[in-house]
């Protein structure tokens, strides 16, 4: 079964980014990006149909429309073991507590991330799920 890693972002340098820094890390994972919340969910529904599992969502939290933290609420709600993490440059303390009471968030990366870290946090879950 294949396996991959959902960017979520409405800045394209962004997305670039996150992608070249976990596809060089991550060789045996599709990398999939989205610039809404809109389009991540529509994404998670057909990677599912696909028969892909969606091990990781980083996504932003600051985006047009659904915001980072009702978007991976309700990405917890059809897909709970998926490893979510928020990447913000400014998140609001009630929207952090918002995404881990609701959305079993796994932690956040302020923007710039530092890309081992980020890299090290999403190794580390992705190994939590095999135990």
């Amino acid at each position: 079964m294949m396996s991959a890693i959902l960017c979520v972002d409405d800045e394209d340098i962004i997305l670039r980014s996150l992608s070249q820094d976990l596809s060089r890390q991550f060789k045996d994972y599709t990398i999939e990006l989205a610039q809404n919340a809109e389009d991540a969910l529509e994404i998670l529904d057909e990677l599912s149909s696909e028969g892909v599992k969606v091990l990781v969502i980083v996504s932003d939290w600051l985006m047009p429309g659904m915001k980072g933290d009702e978007f991976l609420i309700e990405a917890h709600k059809k897909f709970p073991k998926v490893i979510k993490i928020l990447l913000t440059g400014q998140a609001d303390e009630k929207a952090i507590k918002n995404a881990q009471l609701n959305a079993d968030l796994k932690c956040t990366f302020s923007k710039p991330w530092e890309s081992s870290e980020l890299v090290s946090k999403i190794k580390e879950e992705i190994g939590k799920l095999d135990e």
